[in-house]
């Protein structure tokens, strides 16, 4: 008896350890005191041209780091200082030490560019079906025809998805816990997308609570994005346990004005982790001054115009795969031409050194 009174209170012991040694959400004052040292962010949502997807990405046979060096120089020369990245557990599954060791070289090139880098971990946007390989074409004209969900709703159908995703996750984070290249990690982008709805809320806990267990030295979020009632649960979860608070919006400057002013009244830093949409009206010319004079961090979605066709708009494909005159996201052509050689000019005036 005395013994098993022994073991069960050693177990105790080590639990009650393993639970203080978890990192818990950052105070506010933490959190104030890490964005201080970042200075302003501005970047983009990267995808290299060459790529349709994340796999194609990060796999093996297309990890195209000429396209990656080149196109991130630009980024650099423009004054960018932040990239976000999407990540996908299929890339780990296949290939642990290979996937890891492409993207400490990601971010070796990345750093070279003088660009910290956000990486994404899952995802409820676009195709459910992914698969490790070659990659489908782009389908003319089709905005993200190729772009996959992590993990989809396979996670509902196969029942040990959830242990692979925590091991994934855990090792990931395990591996680049303190790499001071990475600026931080988003657990989770727009979750309850597709319909998907609280649904995704099983994996939105489980992520944070993997993220507290391993306690990287970067901040954790996961972005505000849909403030329809039927989010209501999500965004609650979101806002309460991100330690930077990251959001999406692409409409107007007086509904993104308007977020601003909602989130900035929970004290914590802001990065809007989406949005320039020329269509919606959602410019760089009316939002990056905005977000600069609320120091808000700035990354935009899209880059250089490629596989992923997001100078198409979300729902309004052109079968015939045409340019349409106004682009929808994305800055650089494939070439280096901008798609506005004044949009372009005035980003650089922007993020120029001193006018930070």
């Amino acid at each position: 008896m005395f013994i098993r009174k022994s073991l069960i209170s050693l177990a105790c012991g080590l639990l009650l350890c393993s639970l203080a040694n978890a990192q818990q959400k950052w105070s506010v004052q933490k959190a104030n005191a890490w964005y201080a040292k970042q200075g302003w962010l501005r970047g983009c949502n990267f995808q290299p041209s060459s790529a349709i997807n994340q796999l194609e990405m990060f796999q093996a046979a297309t990890f195209d780091t000429a396209t990656i060096n080149r196109e991130l120089g630009w980024a650099g020369d423009l004054g960018l200082n932040v990239m976000r990245v999407y990540l996908h557990h299929l890339l780990w599954t296949a290939d642990k030490e290979g996937f890891k060791k492409r993207l400490d070289t990601y971010l070796d090139i990345s750093s070279r560019h003088g660009i910290k880098t956000l990486f994404v971990f899952f995802d409820d946007c676009w195709n459910d079906t992914a698969w490790v390989g070659k990659q489908p074409d782009p389908k003319p004209g089709v905005h993200n025809s190729g772009w996959v969900r992590d993990p989809g709703t396979m996670i509902h159908t196969h029942p040990d998805t959830m242990q692979v995703l925590e091991a994934y996750v855990k090792d990931v984070l395990t591996t680049f816990k303190n790499d001071d290249r990475i600026l931080l990690w988003d657990l989770y982008n727009e979750p309850g997308n597709r319909r998907q709805f609280n649904k995704s809320m099983p994996l939105l806990k489980n992520v944070f609570r993997w993220a507290r267990e391993v306690n990287p030295s970067q901040p954790v979020s996961a972005g505000v994005w849909n403030n329809s009632a039927d989010f209501k649960d999500l965004n609650k979860f979101q806002l309460e346990n991100s330690d930077i608070i990251t959001y999406h919006n692409y409409s107007y400057i007086d509904d993104h004005q308007h977020t601003v002013d909602t989130l900035k009244k929970y004290g914590r830093p802001l990065i809007c982790t989406e949005y320039m949409a020329r269509r919606n009206g959602s410019l760089f010319q009316l939002i990056m001054p905005l977000l600069k004079e609320e120091n808000v961090g700035a990354i935009n979605w899209g880059f250089v115009s490629g596989k992923t066709n997001t100078i198409f708009a979300w729902d309004t494909p052109i079968p015939d795969g045409k340019e349409p005159r106004l682009w929808f996201h994305d800055i650089y052509r494939k070439d280096g031409t901008p798609f506005s050689k004044h949009e372009v000019s005035f980003i650089k005036e922007l993020c120029k050194p001193g006018k930070e």
